[in-house]
Formats: C-alpha cells, structure tokens, sequence
C-alpha cells in the first residue's frame, strides 16, 4: 500500500527543491521560460533606427525655416548613429527590459524623447530668447552606464535667462495623442524650487497632433 502523503507548504518546498529549485520566483521564471533572455535583433533595431530618422525628416520638413535643422544627416549621425554604437559597444541593449519588454522597444521608446529634446533646441532658442550657447543639458542620460536609463526624475534642460536667473525644463514628447506628465517629475521640479529656489517648466511637444 503506497504511503500517504500530507500536502503541506513543507512538501510544496521540497518539491521545487527536488526538480532544482531553491525559491518560488526561480521556479515561475523556469515554467515560463522567463530565465531565457533572447538575443536583441540588430536588423530589428537598424529598422528602428531609419524610422527615429524619418520621423525628424518628416517634422523637420514642416516646421517653421528658422527652427529646422540645417542638415538632417549630420543630425542623424550625431544623435542617431552614434549614441547607438557607444549604447551597442558598451553591452547595454541586452539590458533594456523595462516592464518587460523587448530591449529594442525600450531603446527606440528612450531614444524618441532623446532626439526630440535635441530636433528642438532651436525652438527653444526662439522661444525663450537665448543663445543655444545658454541652454545646458543636466538630464541623466548617459550611453555608457545602464543605470541610466531607468526612469529619472531630473529635468533635461537647464537655460540660464540672464545674469542671475535659470530654469529648467522638463522635455515631453507626445506620439500617441495621450499627454501627461509623470508625479515624480512634479515631485522632483517641487524638490528643486524648495532647495535651489529654481522653477521647472515642463514643455510638450504633441508630434501626433502637430
């Protein structure tokens, strides 16, 4: 007569310690083959990168003259083509899995709002009336350093107004019709103005309704 066995959370423990397994969350990531990171897809990532490029062509085709960029492949070059090669030789895109998603939608999702606060530079200059010379970018981003390109709450740019006077400003873009802005990025222009007395402009610029 076969033994009886008591099913108890001790069992459900020995179990998974006898088919190899130490804890429950290495158990899940086994069963749905969570512990298998594919290899990124460069052809799929090449194809992401012509379309960051054909959506500033296409903007930039439309815009006011004075606000264009004067020559759209050096553009291309410089914050297209070579942030992705430092970004690819320094092993991060493997890495981008945030909320689960595939690295190379992470990476174009990341480089959108990157190449947007820089296509618009020129607006900005207009807008605030300075010099490109006076407007800084503070944000966090690094291609060398994974850390980097977790969500941050510190802004994009800081413009220095005059003698005695910056501020900074938080960059959104829109590509959906859906636009909003992130608590912590308020929590954070709330932080800066209670210590350094400075204001924090959030500026948005809708791509998907122009």
């Amino acid at each position: 007569m076969p033994r009886e066995i008591t099913i108890t959370a001790e069992y459900f423990s020995t179990y998974r310690q006898a088919i190899g397994f130490a804890n429950k969350i290495d158990t899940k990531k086994f069963f749905g083959a969570k512990d298998i990171i594919p290899a990124v897809d460069l052809n799929y990532i090449n194809l992401l990168n012509e379309r960051l490029f054909e959506v500033v062509k296409k903007i930039n085709d439309i815009i006011p003259e004075k606000t264009r960029v004067e020559d759209i492949k050096k553009f291309k070059k410089e914050f297209i083509d070579h942030p992705f090669k430092i970004i690819k030789l320094n092993g991060i895109l493997p890495k981008l899995n945030n909320q689960g998603r595939r690295p190379e939608e992470v990476y174009f999702s990341w480089m959108r709002g990157f190449i947007v606060s820089q296509f618009f530079l020129k607006a900005l200059c207009l807008v605030f009336g300075v010099n490109i010379s006076k407007i800084d970018l503070i944000g966090d981003d690094d291609f060398k350093n994974i850390r980097t390109f977790k969500r941050t709450p510190k802004a994009d740019l800081e413009i220095k107004i005059n003698k005695k006077e910056k501020i900074r400003v938080e960059i959104q873009s829109g590509f959906t019709g859906t636009n909003d802005i992130k608590q912590h990025k308020v929590l954070e222009a709330k932080r800066v103005f209670k210590e350094l007395r400075m204001h924090t402009l959030a500026i948005h610029f809708d791509l998907f309704n122009g």
